[in-house]
């Protein structure tokens, strides 16, 4: 039994939905489908990702088995051309645009001296430039509408210097997009346009989120639908006396009696033992007891951050990744796998033997050239420069098997990376 039922109130009506390929974005869109309503589903995802399930064809022909209409279309919120085209194809298939629903979003958890200015700007251009584009370019049929809404996913603009500290980019970029709720709510007030916020009160299981703590349990998360319903109730309000908020999910759901909020719960076992997603008052002491468990940063009421023991190799495989291209592949040209022992026991791998390299957890697909075990300890120190590889070797804190030229290649890279890591 879905805990909120479908109204009809968003009937025929037209919602904008940014980066509606998957996760929050395409939960909202089919809520409203069930209503009957038009969804414009505007991302980038074309193509299948290798990483990542959904295309806006494939969440397009979910909307319509829902119940919907829906446009696909081709969307990098950071391109003022496909979002004007876009809006325009929108506005010329439904006859408008009542609601725009900013969820596009990109994420990097890092300190500002690991923040490489590409990622910066990434998410400056999507989070904060690409929500006031696209609310700037459906404005003009917003204002034609008698139920505009614009509803940004985005928190509420808690000043808290632990929530910068550790990431400062990433915090002043998702910011942005809550300060275009503080100051187009007001701005367009008087056309009748209700500007909000939605954020979750938990972590929400999304492809997203498994890759950002690399696998994290997902029985502490609830699903995209809690974020769905509270979307739903706050679009179905009057959007001239709603405006200016920043709703939490469910602060939304209790105003409209529903208390009982197991049934979104991933697993119902843990529906009272759920992660706490960032930007909300909470006691520090509640996210402690997850940051042993997953791949997550310690936040203190003083703004620091400490890095969790816990999850420091699946962040380092992370962050080769990034570092991996076709120049390192023809420089190392060779295969490794990493049995790591102690605290964060599991096989790795690093294939640098064609394309721009692979790297991730599990065993590489063609065969390792060379076998390196230790401690998870002694990996990350070894990685980052704090013990060099042939010290370890030879105080038997590394064992190595296979071909040992190419681990002494293997050697000579992370001397290379380790400035970047």
């Amino acid at each position: 039994m879905e805990p909120v039922k479908n109204t009809k109130k968003l009937a025929g009506r037209t919602l904008f939905i940014t980066g509606a390929s998957r996760g929050i974005g395409k939960a909202i869109a089919l809520k409203a489908a069930r209503d009957g309503a038009n969804i414009v589903i505007a991302a980038k995802t074309a193509n299948p990702h290798p990483k990542l399930p959904g295309t806006i064809y494939t969440a397009a022909q979910e909307v319509e088995a829902a119940g919907g209409k829906a446009l696909p279309c081709v969307v990098d919120v950071r391109d003022e051309n496909q979002v004007r085209e876009a809006v325009k194809s929108a506005a010329a298939k439904f006859g408008g645009i009542d609601i725009v629903v900013n969820n596009a979003s990109a994420i990097s958890l890092t300190p500002t001296e690991q923040t490489e200015m590409k990622r910066y700007d990434l998410m400056h251009n999507i989070n904060t430039r690409g929500t006031f584009l696209v609310s700037k370019e459906c404005l003009p049929y917003l204002k034609k509408s008698n139920h505009a809404h614009i509803l940004n996913i985005s928190p509420p603009l808690n000043m808290a210097p632990h929530w910068f500290g550790p990431h400062v980019a990433y915090t002043m970029a998702k910011y942005g997009m809550s300060m275009c709720v503080l100051g187009m709510s007001h701005e367009l007030k008087s056309l009748g346009i209700g500007v909000n916020a939605l954020w979750p009160r938990t972590a929400i299981s999304t492809a997203a989120m498994e890759m950002l703590t690399s696998g994290g349990d997902s029985k502490f998360y609830r699903k995209p639908e809690i974020m769905a319903d509270a979307a739903y109730l706050v679009l179905c309000r009057e959007p001239r006396t709603s405006t200016g908020n920043f709703f939490v999910d469910d602060e939304v759901l209790k105003s409209a009696g529903i208390t009982d909020l197991k049934p979104y719960a991933c697993d119902p076992n843990h529906a009272d033992d759920l992660l706490p997603d960032f930007f909300l008052d909470w006691d520090p002491s509640q996210f402690e007891k997850f940051a042993d468990k997953m791949n997550l940063t310690r936040y203190t009421e003083g703004g620091e951050a400490k890095p969790t023991e816990k999850g420091n190799i699946a962040g380092l495989f992370g962050k080769i990744e990034s570092l991996l291209s076709e120049e390192l592949v023809k420089r190392v040209g060779a295969s490794y796998m990493f049995n790591v022992k102690g605290q964060e026991a599991g096989t790795w791998f690093l294939d640098l033997t064609s394309g721009s390299g692979k790297c991730g957890k599990g065993e590489p697909q063609v065969p390792a050239d060379c076998t390196l075990t230790m401690d998870s300890k002694h990996f990350f120190d070894m990685f980052t420069g704090k013990l060099k590889p042939a010290n370890a070797f030879m105080s038997g804190k590394l064992k190595i098997s296979g071909d040992l030229s190419k681990a002494m290649k293997l050697e000579k890279l992370m001397g290379s990376l380790k400035a970047k890591l």
